[in-house]
């Protein structure tokens, strides 16, 4: 029986503290510098930010489970250290920034472990150099077992290959150039992979690797195309959810919602009950991050 590829139950961390990381800047270039600013007005923004876009979950049907951050860790409002499967396993995977290894804290693992069984802890590469950055690292067409990852300074492409080896899924590893010319850091800020549909930016997806990728997403999917100016705006940083009925949703940023064109809305109309899409301006700003990684799926 072929796996799911979307739940209605979703993971989120309300942040103790938010502010522009420094130690992830090198790698995402969609963060903002802050300049002089108040860190505490921007952590009060963000966590108005935060409770709007659970509510819009909670009010669409969606099931959710939320844990305080804790201070230290700037980023624990993106969840992306651990994934879950539907066989009720975990598991726990390498981050680049040292502050993001703090966010995998006991007292959540030991929560997390209440429903699933823990089966692979990747942190040990973080001391050799190595990262695999979960599922933003990865982004899963779980029905079909297909993994596709862009190789970053936060996705190393032979522990990708490592991963999927293992986990008996096929991988899709390409290279991708962002507007500054550097390799896009995550996976998840240009593509998303839906039940019957997939959106996706290939104009960022280097030329040699592009027909391949082009080839995989069609192969199981109706493609939307995204371009490069849109997913500036996070219009590939999206997650497939189900409400309590079963009926397929699709989450985004009021940022991201606001820049896809009308052709856009109406092909992915075909596929969704509704959109999902909260203002998350701040959090977009200075994490560099949008609505899909703000949510980890438990399955």
């Amino acid at each position: 029986m072929k796996e799911k590829q979307s739940t209605n139950h979703i993971f989120m961390i309300e942040p103790g503290e938010f502010y522009m990381n420094p130690q992830t800047l090198e790698s995402n270039h969609y963060q903002i510098e802050e300049g002089a600013v108040n860190k505490e007005n921007i952590l009060d923004d963000a966590i108005k930010e935060f409770k709007n876009f659970q509510l819009a979950l909670i009010d669409s049907g969606v099931k959710v489970t939320t844990l305080k951050g804790i201070e230290g860790c700037p980023d624990h409002i993106f969840p992306n250290w651990f994934i879950t499967f539907e066989d009720k396993t975990m598991q726990i995977f390498s981050m680049r920034a040292k502050n993001r290894r703090e966010e995998k804290i006991p007292e959540m693992i030991e929560f997390l472990k209440q429903e699933y069984e823990l089966t692979d802890d990747l942190s040990h590469y973080e001391e050799r150099g190595l990262f695999l950055e979960s599922t933003s690292s990865m982004v899963f067409d779980r029905t079909n077992r297909v993994v596709y990852a862009t190789s970053s300074a936060r996705t190393n492409p032979e522990l990708t290959q490592k991963w999927c080896e293992e986990n008996k899924y096929e991988l899709v590893l390409f290279e991708t150039e962002s507007h500054t010319g550097d390799p896009i850091y995550h996976t998840d800020v240009l593509m998303y992979v839906g039940t019957n549909v997939i959106g996706i930016c290939f104009e960022v997806i280097k030329e040699e690797y592009r027909d391949k990728v082009k080839e995989m997403a069609r192969k199981h999917h109706e493609v939307v195309e995204i371009t490069k100016e849109q997913i500036i705006n996070f219009c590939g940083n999206s997650l497939e959810v189900v409400d309590n009925q079963g009926n397929q949703m699709l989450v985004m940023s009021k940022r991201a919602y606001d820049a896809y064109n009308k052709e856009q809305i109406a092909a992915l109309n075909k596929f969704y009950k509704k959109f999902i899409y909260a203002d998350l301006s701040v959090i977009e700003r200075f994490g560099g991050g949008s609505a899909r990684c703000m949510l980890s799926e438990l399955f």
